[in-house]
């Protein structure tokens, strides 16, 4: 694994989970956030049990730029 990553998967996660202002409902439904040491981990709220995902801060720059650039809107159904 490269070192960014075990960095990344090393840090602990004893932040504060960020959600979407677009989640709804109760917001049980909804992809959360949380700065760590060395980038972000993000966690399914619906399957809390699973592992967060942990990115980089430049591979979280560039899977926002790409979804605001529509690279991902033939994935949504509409």
């Amino acid at each position: 694994m490269h070192a960014d990553k075990d960095t990344l998967y090393s840090a602990p996660l004893d932040g504060e989970w960020v959600k979407s202002s677009y989640s709804v409902g109760n917001g049980n439904d909804c992809v959360r956030l949380m700065k760590i040491t060395g980038g972000v981990a993000i966690d399914d709220s619906k399957s809390p049990h699973r592992e967060p995902l942990r990115y980089t801060p430049t591979e979280l720059t560039a899977f926002i730029q790409a979804a605001k650039a529509g690279e991902f809107d033939h994935l949504i159904d509409s």
